[in-house]
């Protein structure tokens, strides 16, 4: 089951970038933190907001921009 669900896009949430349960936690911001080394875990208790399948669906969310033509 595919955790896209979770993504969101309102231009009137952070100028319209995707976020993550229409709350201002952009996906960008999530990946970022992955990017830099932050475990999971860590993301989660900076930002108690979140939950796992809102950082796994960022990430699938990336991999589906990045494979589109």
């Amino acid at each position: 089951m595919s955790n896209l669900e979770r993504i969101t896009s309102d231009p009137a949430v952070c100028s319209g970038k995707p976020v993550i349960r229409g709350m201002r936690y952009p996906v960008e911001m999530v990946l970022e933190l992955l990017a830099a080394g932050m475990p999971v875990e860590e993301i989660l208790g900076d930002h108690p907001d979140l939950e796992a399948d809102d950082v796994y669906a960022a990430l699938g969310y990336a991999a589906l921009v990045v494979a589109a033509p």
